[in-house]
């Protein structure tokens, strides 16, 4: 299978969604990002407490949001 076979079937089966299954996918796609850059915010600042690394997620979202 070639990548645009699989990109092709892929959005099918997307298509194929209700838009309830569409959006619980979305949410868990936003939390794995969020997970992911909490991750790379805590290698960055490994002695940040939690609810700083909370306070520089939410200024990554929003520096995403205004561009």
């Amino acid at each position: 299978m070639t990548p645009d076979n699989a990109l092709s079937l892929q959005i099918e089966k997307y298509r194929k969604l209700t838009g309830e299954e569409r959006l619980a996918i979305a949410l868990d796609l936003h939390e794995f990002a969020c997970s992911v850059a909490r991750e790379g915010i805590r290698a960055q600042h490994p002695n940040a407490t939690p609810t700083e690394v909370e306070q520089l997620l939410r200024k990554r979202l929003e520096l995403a949001r205004a561009s």
